[in-house]
């Protein structure tokens, strides 16, 4: 099983990485703007930058640590 999570992690980080980094940096430009209307979209664009940033952590790290987690705790039990 953690060779199946270290695979999965490993085979998995270029396009996670690479979907979040596009959606963030083609946010950039909304997150500096100070025309009309960035009132309203800075915000927006915060908080998708925010969740893009996060949801990727929770990818790449957390989840992996979860599912074994899970595996030695169902192996313990065995036990």
């Amino acid at each position: 099983m953690e060779d199946a999570i270290l695979r999965g992690s490993r085979d998995r980080l270029r396009p996670v990485l690479m979907t979040a980094l596009i959606g963030i940096f083609s946010l950039i430009p909304v997150l500096y703007a100070s025309g009309p209307g960035s009132e309203v979209q800075r915000p927006l664009a915060m908080v998708v930058v925010g969740g893009l940033i996060t949801s990727t952590i929770l990818t790449l790290v957390v989840l992996p640590a979860l599912y074994q987690w899970f595996e030695r705790r169902d192996v313990e039990a065995e036990l």
